[in-house]
């Protein structure tokens, strides 16, 4: 399996989102690697990623996948990040296995129990097909937040050049896609509150959000016992790539804050 594991520091495991690459999440990667250290790898069902994928088991891949992780970078315990879809993978992964997971961060992250809504649905019907509206779409939906994370025009320029990149090096796979959403529908996942380690949910703002609503991230802050809920201001789905030193500084936070409660717990 192929890992990226890059700086040094406490060890903190960051899962792609429905695309599927890690690459997506250079940006907030790059800035993390600078403050502690991060490990992070495509998911299980991307041929890139080097997992040997199961079909018939679904999301129990991904929670394979983040074991294997662990265990190879000879880790007992991690900072466990899931990035929107990949929250709840996460959070499972924390519920189960709570001795491993020394804090879980939910990014702008779907709700355990999700349902996709009508535009999902939608493309979810015949993905190669309907993939050409996908992408023309997409752009029209976070307009209003680059313009709000990137009020300079050269900086909206810079990161439209770099999601083009990425779109060419790291191709969207519409049927990978669709089939993770359906594990993700066809899941049965543990009680949330059943971890009771720190957690950091982030959302970026209500008005920006149009790829799942803060109000759903939020649940997660209502139901874990030991959750706190930050918002990554002038950001809306995309906070951790538009703006990763601010995201960046979120996450530093957090981790001197569990630093913080473990030396309390020990005095």
């Amino acid at each position: 399996m192929e890992v990226v594991d890059r700086g040094s520091g406490v060890p903190v495991v960051m899962l792609p989102g429905i695309q599927g690459r890690w690459e997506w999440l250079s940006p907030a990667v790059d800035a993390l690697a600078e403050h502690c250290r991060v490990i992070t790898f495509s998911l299980g069902d991307e041929p890139s990623s080097g997992f040997t994928l199961d079909p018939a088991r679904g999301l129990e891949n991904f929670l394979q996948q983040i074991e294997q992780a662990l265990d190879r970078a000879k880790l007992h315990d991690v900072v466990l990040m899931g990035v929107s879809f990949a929250g709840p993978i996460a959070m499972e992964f924390a519920a189960r296995y709570p001795h491993r997971v020394r804090g879980l961060m939910l990014v702008s992250a779907l709700p355990v129990g999700w349902q996709p809504d009508a535009r999902a649905r939608f493309y979810s019907r015949a993905p190669r097909l309907l993939s050409p509206f996908f992408l023309l779409d997409a752009p029209m939906r976070s307009g209003p937040e680059l313009r709000r994370s990137l009020p300079r025009f050269s900086e909206r320029l810079r990161f439209v050049q770099h999601q083009a990149k990425m779109l060419r090096r790291c191709w969207l796979s519409p049927t990978r896609m669709a089939r993770r959403v359906r594990w993700l529908r066809e899941f049965q996942f543990s009680d949330p509150a059943s971890f009771r380690g720190p957690t950091l949910v982030v959302t970026g703002e209500a008005d920006l959000d149009r790829v799942v609503r803060p109000a759903l991230t939020r649940q997660y802050a209502e139901a874990l016992p030991h959750a706190r809920w930050a918002v990554l201001e002038n950001t809306g789905h995309l906070g951790c790539v538009t703006r990763p030193n601010e995201f960046s500084r979120l996450v530093r936070t957090f981790l001197d804050q569990i630093a913080i409660d473990e030396q309390r717990a020990s005095a």
